[in-house]
Protein backbone atom coordinates (compact mmCIF):
# COMPACT_ATOMS: atom_id res chain seq x y z
CA UNK A 1 0.00 0.00 0.00
CA UNK A 2 1.10 3.67 -0.51
CA UNK A 3 2.90 5.14 2.41
CA UNK A 4 2.32 8.29 3.93
CA UNK A 5 5.13 8.34 6.85
CA UNK A 6 7.05 11.38 6.95
CA UNK A 7 5.52 13.58 4.27
CA UNK A 8 3.21 16.76 5.06
CA UNK A 9 1.75 19.61 3.13
CA UNK A 10 -0.57 22.40 3.68
CA UNK A 11 -3.08 24.41 2.35
CA UNK A 12 -4.02 28.15 2.04
CA UNK A 13 -7.13 29.40 0.32
CA UNK A 14 -7.06 32.45 -1.63
CA UNK A 15 -7.16 33.75 -5.54
CA UNK A 16 -4.92 35.40 -8.19
CA UNK A 17 -1.25 35.73 -7.08
CA UNK A 18 -0.29 38.74 -6.63
CA UNK A 19 3.00 39.26 -4.99
CA UNK A 20 5.28 37.28 -3.01
CA UNK A 21 8.25 38.36 -0.91
CA UNK A 22 11.14 35.70 0.35
CA UNK A 23 13.03 36.39 3.18
CA UNK A 24 16.27 33.97 3.23
CA UNK A 25 18.63 33.79 5.78
CA UNK A 26 22.09 32.35 5.00
CA UNK A 27 21.96 30.51 1.31
CA UNK A 28 20.04 31.81 -2.06
CA UNK A 29 17.04 30.89 -2.98
CA UNK A 30 16.46 30.28 -6.87
CA UNK A 31 13.89 30.83 -9.24
CA UNK A 32 12.57 29.49 -12.47
CA UNK A 33 9.83 31.92 -14.65
CA UNK A 34 7.55 29.73 -16.12
CA UNK A 35 5.60 30.37 -18.94
CA UNK A 36 2.33 28.88 -19.90
CA UNK A 37 2.51 28.32 -23.98
CA UNK A 38 -0.97 29.67 -25.43
CA UNK A 39 -0.99 26.73 -28.12
CA UNK A 40 -0.34 23.76 -26.12
CA UNK A 41 -1.34 24.94 -22.79
CA UNK A 42 2.06 23.52 -21.07
CA UNK A 43 4.01 24.93 -18.69
CA UNK A 44 7.86 26.10 -20.39
CA UNK A 45 10.54 27.46 -18.12
CA UNK A 46 14.27 27.88 -18.95
CA UNK A 47 18.12 27.26 -18.20
CA UNK A 48 21.35 28.73 -19.64
CA UNK A 49 23.26 25.47 -20.28
CA UNK A 50 27.18 23.96 -21.27
CA UNK A 51 30.06 25.72 -22.44
CA UNK A 52 29.60 27.90 -24.51
CA UNK A 53 26.45 28.95 -22.29
CA UNK A 54 23.30 28.41 -24.63
CA UNK A 55 19.21 29.18 -23.41
CA UNK A 56 17.42 25.91 -23.52
CA UNK A 57 13.75 26.15 -23.01
CA UNK A 58 12.30 22.58 -20.98
CA UNK A 59 8.93 21.39 -19.96
CA UNK A 60 7.66 21.81 -16.71
CA UNK A 61 6.70 17.89 -15.32
CA UNK A 62 6.59 18.23 -11.45
CA UNK A 63 6.14 14.27 -11.41
CA UNK A 64 9.50 13.64 -13.44
CA UNK A 65 12.52 11.92 -11.87
CA UNK A 66 15.11 14.20 -13.37
CA UNK A 67 16.13 16.73 -16.49
CA UNK A 68 16.69 15.32 -19.62
CA UNK A 69 17.79 17.58 -22.67
CA UNK A 70 17.86 16.44 -26.32
CA UNK A 71 21.19 15.55 -27.15
CA UNK A 72 20.89 14.94 -30.89
CA UNK A 73 19.74 18.48 -32.06
CA UNK A 74 23.30 20.42 -32.40
CA UNK A 75 24.15 19.97 -28.81
CA UNK A 76 27.84 21.26 -28.74
CA UNK A 77 29.70 21.65 -25.57
CA UNK A 78 33.31 21.32 -24.24
CA UNK A 79 32.38 20.72 -20.35
CA UNK A 80 30.40 17.66 -20.63
CA UNK A 81 31.23 14.34 -19.36
CA UNK A 82 29.30 10.89 -19.68
CA UNK A 83 28.76 9.02 -16.32
CA UNK A 84 30.78 5.71 -16.40
CA UNK A 85 29.12 2.80 -15.30
CA UNK A 86 29.46 2.13 -11.65
CA UNK A 87 30.51 5.30 -10.96
CA UNK A 88 29.09 7.49 -7.22
CA UNK A 89 27.23 9.48 -10.21
CA UNK A 90 25.48 6.72 -11.83
CA UNK A 91 24.98 4.81 -8.50
CA UNK A 92 22.60 8.60 -7.63
CA UNK A 93 20.58 8.18 -10.81
CA UNK A 94 19.61 4.83 -9.71
CA UNK A 95 20.69 3.71 -13.29
CA UNK A 96 20.68 -0.54 -13.83
CA UNK A 97 21.56 -0.26 -17.71
CA UNK A 98 25.09 0.12 -19.51
CA UNK A 99 25.43 1.61 -22.61
CA UNK A 100 27.46 1.44 -25.64
CA UNK A 101 27.93 3.30 -28.22
CA UNK A 102 29.89 2.23 -32.54
CA UNK A 103 30.07 5.85 -33.73
CA UNK A 104 31.98 8.74 -32.80
CA UNK A 105 32.04 9.69 -29.31
CA UNK A 106 29.22 12.44 -28.25
CA UNK A 107 26.28 13.38 -26.04
CA UNK A 108 24.53 10.32 -25.69
CA UNK A 109 26.79 8.54 -27.80
CA UNK A 110 29.41 7.27 -25.17
CA UNK A 111 30.67 3.51 -24.67
CA UNK A 112 30.71 2.56 -20.82
CA UNK A 113 28.08 5.34 -19.64
CA UNK A 114 24.92 4.41 -17.33
CA UNK A 115 21.71 4.98 -18.81
CA UNK A 116 18.12 6.17 -17.42
CA UNK A 117 14.96 6.71 -19.87
CA UNK A 118 14.03 9.79 -20.14
CA UNK A 119 10.12 10.47 -20.87
CA UNK A 120 7.83 12.67 -22.97
CA UNK A 121 4.75 12.44 -20.84
CA UNK A 122 2.85 14.63 -23.60
CA UNK A 123 2.83 11.41 -25.80
CA UNK A 124 3.62 8.99 -22.78
CA UNK A 125 6.96 7.77 -25.08
CA UNK A 126 9.92 7.16 -23.36
CA UNK A 127 13.90 6.38 -25.04
CA UNK A 128 16.85 5.28 -23.70
CA UNK A 129 19.82 7.97 -22.76
CA UNK A 130 22.87 8.69 -21.54
CA UNK A 131 23.37 10.15 -17.87
CA UNK A 132 25.95 12.96 -18.47
CA UNK A 133 26.54 16.31 -16.56
CA UNK A 134 27.21 19.73 -17.52
CA UNK A 135 27.09 23.40 -16.99
CA UNK A 136 23.83 24.55 -15.71
CA UNK A 137 23.73 27.93 -14.71
CA UNK A 138 19.85 28.64 -12.50
CA UNK A 139 18.61 31.94 -11.88
CA UNK A 140 18.52 33.71 -8.09
CA UNK A 141 15.94 35.43 -6.83
CA UNK A 142 18.33 38.45 -5.89
CA UNK A 143 18.66 38.88 -9.93
CA UNK A 144 22.37 36.96 -10.65
CA UNK A 145 23.03 33.46 -11.36
CA UNK A 146 23.78 30.41 -9.88
CA UNK A 147 26.50 27.79 -11.20
CA UNK A 148 26.12 24.24 -11.21
CA UNK A 149 29.45 23.07 -12.73
CA UNK A 150 28.30 19.34 -12.86
CA UNK A 151 24.52 19.17 -12.98
CA UNK A 152 23.58 15.81 -13.53
CA UNK A 153 20.64 15.29 -16.18
CA UNK A 154 19.86 12.52 -18.97
CA UNK A 155 20.28 13.33 -22.77
CA UNK A 156 16.97 12.95 -24.85
CA UNK A 157 16.46 12.18 -29.07
CA UNK A 158 14.39 13.87 -31.58
CA UNK A 159 11.74 11.20 -31.69
CA UNK A 160 10.98 12.51 -27.98
CA UNK A 161 10.34 16.42 -29.02
CA UNK A 162 6.93 15.38 -30.75
CA UNK A 163 4.03 17.13 -28.64
CA UNK A 164 6.13 19.71 -27.16
CA UNK A 165 5.44 23.05 -27.36
CA UNK A 166 7.85 25.10 -30.14
CA UNK A 167 11.23 25.93 -29.05
CA UNK A 168 11.10 23.64 -26.05
CA UNK A 169 14.42 20.64 -26.01
CA UNK A 170 13.30 18.63 -23.23
CA UNK A 171 11.79 18.23 -19.58
CA UNK A 172 12.72 20.14 -16.65
CA UNK A 173 11.62 17.06 -13.62
CA UNK A 174 10.87 18.36 -10.06
CA UNK A 175 10.13 14.63 -9.11
CA UNK A 176 11.18 12.72 -6.11
CA UNK A 177 14.52 11.47 -6.95
CA UNK A 178 18.21 11.53 -5.86
CA UNK A 179 18.58 13.91 -9.17
CA UNK A 180 15.40 15.80 -9.09
CA UNK A 181 16.26 19.61 -9.65
CA UNK A 182 15.41 20.23 -6.21
CA UNK A 183 16.91 17.86 -4.44
CA UNK A 184 20.33 18.08 -6.65
CA UNK A 185 20.40 21.69 -6.06
CA UNK A 186 19.76 21.12 -2.04
CA UNK A 187 22.96 19.22 -2.37
CA UNK A 188 24.83 22.02 -4.36
CA UNK A 189 24.14 25.02 -2.30
CA UNK A 190 23.07 23.99 0.99
CA UNK A 191 19.55 24.74 1.18
CA UNK A 192 16.50 23.70 2.09
CA UNK A 193 15.17 20.93 -0.26
CA UNK A 194 11.59 21.76 -1.29
CA UNK A 195 10.17 23.81 -4.22
CA UNK A 196 7.33 25.78 -4.55
CA UNK A 197 5.11 26.20 -7.78
CA UNK A 198 2.68 29.23 -8.69
CA UNK A 199 1.34 28.66 -12.30
CA UNK A 200 0.05 31.84 -13.82
CA UNK A 201 -3.04 31.76 -16.16
CA UNK A 202 -2.17 34.09 -18.51
CA UNK A 203 0.18 33.66 -21.66
CA UNK A 204 1.83 37.35 -21.30
CA UNK A 205 2.60 36.81 -17.46
CA UNK A 206 5.02 34.73 -16.02
CA UNK A 207 4.81 32.02 -12.90
CA UNK A 208 7.34 30.69 -11.01
CA UNK A 209 8.62 27.98 -9.22
CA UNK A 210 11.27 28.96 -6.31
CA UNK A 211 13.75 26.15 -4.95
CA UNK A 212 15.31 25.98 -1.46
CA UNK A 213 13.08 28.93 0.28
CA UNK A 214 12.69 28.19 3.97
CA UNK A 215 8.94 28.55 3.44
CA UNK A 216 8.98 32.60 4.35
CA UNK A 217 7.02 33.63 2.21
CA UNK A 218 5.44 36.76 2.29
CA UNK A 219 2.10 38.19 0.12
CA UNK A 220 1.93 42.00 -0.12
CA UNK A 221 1.18 44.06 2.38
CA UNK A 222 3.16 41.82 4.44
CA UNK A 223 0.94 39.27 5.01
CA UNK A 224 2.72 36.26 6.22
CA UNK A 225 1.19 32.62 4.48
CA UNK A 226 2.77 30.21 7.03
CA UNK A 227 -0.17 31.70 9.34
CA UNK A 228 -2.89 30.21 7.74
CA UNK A 229 -2.19 26.78 6.73
CA UNK A 230 -3.67 23.65 6.71
CA UNK A 231 -1.92 20.08 6.43
CA UNK A 232 -2.18 16.92 5.08
CA UNK A 233 0.02 14.16 4.03
CA UNK A 234 1.53 13.83 0.67
CA UNK A 235 1.74 9.84 0.07
CA UNK A 236 4.19 7.58 -1.92
CA UNK A 237 2.89 5.65 -4.49
CA UNK A 238 4.88 2.40 -4.40
CA UNK A 239 5.08 1.81 -7.69
CA UNK A 240 6.71 3.67 -10.67
CA UNK A 241 3.85 5.53 -12.63
CA UNK A 242 6.81 6.20 -15.41
CA UNK A 243 6.88 4.68 -19.07
CA UNK A 244 9.78 2.17 -18.43
CA UNK A 245 10.62 1.47 -14.59
CA UNK A 246 12.34 -1.48 -12.54
CA UNK A 247 10.76 -3.70 -9.80
CA UNK A 248 10.60 -2.01 -6.62
CA UNK A 249 11.15 1.04 -7.96
CA UNK A 250 8.79 4.16 -6.27
CA UNK A 251 6.90 6.77 -8.30
CA UNK A 252 8.64 9.86 -8.40
CA UNK A 253 5.33 11.69 -9.08
CA UNK A 254 3.57 14.12 -5.90
CA UNK A 255 0.21 12.18 -4.67
CA UNK A 256 -2.04 13.45 -2.05
CA UNK A 257 -5.34 11.56 -0.07
CA UNK A 258 -8.47 13.17 -1.32
CA UNK A 259 -10.71 10.88 0.87
CA UNK A 260 -14.18 12.55 -0.70
CA UNK A 261 -15.27 15.22 -2.58
CA UNK A 262 -17.98 17.83 -2.33
CA UNK A 263 -20.28 20.19 -4.49
CA UNK A 264 -21.60 23.56 -2.32
CA UNK A 265 -20.70 21.67 0.62
CA UNK A 266 -22.13 18.32 -0.09
CA UNK A 267 -20.54 15.02 -0.34
CA UNK A 268 -21.30 13.17 -2.87
CA UNK A 269 -21.50 8.91 -3.31
CA UNK A 270 -18.37 8.10 -5.20
CA UNK A 271 -16.12 4.34 -4.91
CA UNK A 272 -13.53 5.93 -2.40
CA UNK A 273 -11.54 2.36 -3.07
CA UNK A 274 -10.71 4.08 -6.23
CA UNK A 275 -9.25 7.05 -3.95
CA UNK A 276 -7.04 4.88 -2.86
CA UNK A 277 -3.40 3.36 -3.84
CA UNK A 278 -3.18 -0.27 -4.13
CA UNK A 279 -0.22 -3.07 -4.09
CA UNK A 280 -0.44 -2.37 -8.07
CA UNK A 281 0.50 1.57 -7.79
CA UNK A 282 -3.02 1.79 -8.97
CA UNK A 283 -5.86 4.95 -8.14
CA UNK A 284 -5.15 7.85 -5.76
CA UNK A 285 -5.13 11.09 -6.89
CA UNK A 286 -1.82 13.19 -8.19
CA UNK A 287 -0.63 16.44 -9.09
CA UNK A 288 0.33 17.33 -12.45
CA UNK A 289 1.79 19.91 -14.66
CA UNK A 290 1.80 18.20 -17.91
CA UNK A 291 -2.07 17.36 -17.51
CA UNK A 292 -3.54 20.55 -18.57
CA UNK A 293 -6.90 19.93 -17.29
CA UNK A 294 -8.33 17.24 -14.24
CA UNK A 295 -8.95 14.12 -15.13
CA UNK A 296 -11.05 11.48 -13.45
CA UNK A 297 -12.29 8.12 -13.87
CA UNK A 298 -15.54 7.67 -15.75
CA UNK A 299 -17.70 7.04 -12.38
CA UNK A 300 -16.06 9.72 -10.31
CA UNK A 301 -16.69 11.89 -13.28
CA UNK A 302 -20.03 11.24 -13.58
CA UNK A 303 -20.69 11.61 -9.94
CA UNK A 304 -18.83 14.93 -10.10
CA UNK A 305 -20.86 16.68 -13.00
CA UNK A 306 -24.51 15.28 -12.31
CA UNK A 307 -24.18 16.84 -8.50
CA UNK A 308 -22.49 19.83 -10.73
CA UNK A 309 -25.27 20.22 -13.22
CA UNK A 310 -27.52 19.91 -9.92
CA UNK A 311 -26.02 22.86 -8.04
CA UNK A 312 -25.66 24.85 -11.29
CA UNK A 313 -29.78 24.62 -11.70
CA UNK A 314 -30.48 25.58 -8.55
CA UNK A 315 -28.07 29.33 -9.35
CA UNK A 316 -30.08 29.28 -12.49
CA UNK A 317 -27.45 28.04 -15.24
CA UNK A 318 -28.63 27.17 -18.80
CA UNK A 319 -27.08 24.13 -19.74
CA UNK A 320 -25.86 24.08 -23.77
CA UNK A 321 -24.31 22.00 -25.96
CA UNK A 322 -20.62 20.00 -24.85
CA UNK A 323 -17.62 21.71 -26.26
CA UNK A 324 -14.75 19.41 -26.74
CA UNK A 325 -13.28 18.05 -24.83
CA UNK A 326 -15.59 19.42 -22.05
CA UNK A 327 -19.04 17.53 -21.90
CA UNK A 328 -20.69 19.62 -19.28
CA UNK A 329 -21.41 23.73 -21.08
CA UNK A 330 -23.42 26.39 -19.55
CA UNK A 331 -24.01 29.74 -21.46
CA UNK A 332 -21.70 32.85 -20.62
CA UNK A 333 -24.87 35.04 -19.98
CA UNK A 334 -26.50 32.70 -17.47
CA UNK A 335 -23.65 33.33 -14.49
CA UNK A 336 -22.32 36.34 -12.92
CA UNK A 337 -18.83 36.88 -12.09
CA UNK A 338 -16.99 37.51 -8.71
CA UNK A 339 -13.94 38.26 -7.80
CA UNK A 340 -13.10 34.25 -7.76
CA UNK A 341 -13.77 33.91 -11.14
CA UNK A 342 -17.78 32.72 -12.17
CA UNK A 343 -19.83 32.29 -9.72
CA UNK A 344 -20.41 28.53 -10.19
CA UNK A 345 -20.82 25.81 -7.66
CA UNK A 346 -17.72 25.02 -5.59
CA UNK A 347 -15.50 21.94 -5.62
CA UNK A 348 -14.01 20.79 -2.73
CA UNK A 349 -11.48 18.09 -3.03
CA UNK A 350 -11.11 16.54 0.85
CA UNK A 351 -8.10 15.70 1.89
CA UNK A 352 -8.58 12.88 4.87
CA UNK A 353 -10.19 15.37 7.36
CA UNK A 354 -13.19 17.25 6.93
CA UNK A 355 -11.22 20.39 8.31
CA UNK A 356 -8.80 19.91 5.40
CA UNK A 357 -9.82 20.71 1.74
CA UNK A 358 -8.71 21.87 -1.21
CA UNK A 359 -11.34 24.39 -3.02
CA UNK A 360 -12.02 25.17 -6.36
CA UNK A 361 -13.58 28.08 -7.23
CA UNK A 362 -15.06 29.39 -10.81
CA UNK A 363 -11.46 30.49 -11.84
CA UNK A 364 -10.10 27.27 -11.44
CA UNK A 365 -12.98 25.43 -12.28
CA UNK A 366 -14.25 26.46 -15.44
CA UNK A 367 -12.90 27.54 -19.14
CA UNK A 368 -14.34 30.29 -21.37
CA UNK A 369 -14.81 29.26 -24.96
CA UNK A 370 -15.44 33.03 -26.05
CA UNK A 371 -16.12 32.68 -29.66
CA UNK A 372 -19.37 30.50 -28.74
CA UNK A 373 -20.49 32.37 -25.26
CA UNK A 374 -19.92 29.42 -23.29
CA UNK A 375 -18.23 28.13 -20.41
CA UNK A 376 -17.77 24.71 -19.69
CA UNK A 377 -16.52 22.52 -16.47
CA UNK A 378 -12.66 21.96 -16.58
CA UNK A 379 -12.50 17.98 -15.86
CA UNK A 380 -12.19 15.34 -18.60
CA UNK A 381 -13.40 11.81 -18.72
CA UNK A 382 -10.94 9.68 -17.52
CA UNK A 383 -12.65 6.72 -18.67
CA UNK A 384 -12.71 3.11 -17.00
CA UNK A 385 -9.94 1.68 -15.11
CA UNK A 386 -7.17 4.47 -15.56
CA UNK A 387 -4.26 3.95 -13.72
CA UNK A 388 -4.47 7.03 -11.35
CA UNK A 389 -7.87 7.77 -10.26
CA UNK A 390 -7.71 11.45 -9.85
CA UNK A 391 -4.92 13.77 -11.50
CA UNK A 392 -4.92 17.08 -10.88
CA UNK A 393 -4.27 19.21 -13.63
CA UNK A 394 -2.88 22.73 -14.86
CA UNK A 395 -6.11 24.58 -14.67
CA UNK A 396 -7.15 23.62 -11.30
CA UNK A 397 -3.19 24.14 -9.93
CA UNK A 398 -2.95 28.02 -11.80
CA UNK A 399 -2.91 31.28 -9.46
CA UNK A 400 -2.52 28.97 -6.66
CA UNK A 401 0.63 28.37 -4.81
CA UNK A 402 1.77 25.12 -3.91
CA UNK A 403 4.97 24.27 -2.00
CA UNK A 404 6.24 20.66 -1.70
CA UNK A 405 9.06 20.39 1.13
CA UNK A 406 11.45 17.49 0.35
CA UNK A 407 13.37 17.32 3.54
CA UNK A 408 11.75 14.85 5.53
CA UNK A 409 11.85 12.50 2.75
CA UNK A 410 15.57 12.87 2.51
CA UNK A 411 16.75 13.26 6.06
CA UNK A 412 14.00 10.63 8.11
CA UNK A 413 13.03 11.64 11.83
CA UNK A 414 15.59 9.75 14.52
CA UNK A 415 12.55 9.76 17.19
CA UNK A 416 8.72 10.57 17.46
CA UNK A 417 9.28 13.77 19.24
CA UNK A 418 11.29 14.84 15.95
CA UNK A 419 8.96 13.62 13.85
CA UNK A 420 6.01 15.14 15.09
CA UNK A 421 8.12 18.76 15.08
CA UNK A 422 8.80 18.27 11.30
CA UNK A 423 5.27 16.82 10.45
CA UNK A 424 4.36 20.21 11.89
CA UNK A 425 6.65 22.35 9.23
CA UNK A 426 8.17 20.34 7.29
CA UNK A 427 6.85 18.45 4.12
CA UNK A 428 4.45 21.33 3.05
CA UNK A 429 2.51 22.45 0.63
CA UNK A 430 0.07 25.65 0.37
CA UNK A 431 -1.78 26.70 -1.97
CA UNK A 432 -2.93 30.70 -2.33
CA UNK A 433 -5.88 31.62 -4.18
CA UNK A 434 -7.11 35.28 -4.41
CA UNK A 435 -7.51 38.92 -3.14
Amino acid sequence: MASQHYHELLLLSTLLFVFISLSTQSHETLVFPVRKDPTTLQYITGIYQRTPLVPVKLLVDIGSGFMWVNCENHYISSSYRPAQCNSKECALAESFTCNTCNDSPRPNCNNNTCGLFPENSIINLSTTGDVIDDVVLFRSIHGNFATVPHFLFSCGSNNLMEGLASGVQGVAGFGRTKIGIPTQLSSVFNIHPQFALCLSSSPSSNGFIFVGNGGNYKLAPGIDVSSSLMRTPLIINPVSTGGVSFEGETSPEYFIGVSSIKIDGKAMKINTTLLEIDDEGVGGTKISTVTPFTIMERSIYKAVTRAFIKAAEAKKMKSVASVKPFKTCFSSESIKSTRVGPDVPIIDLVLGSEDVYWRVFGANSMVEVKEKEVVCLGLVDGGLSPRTSIVIGGLQLENNFLEFDLGVMLYPPTSLPEFLNRMRWRLTWHFLISF
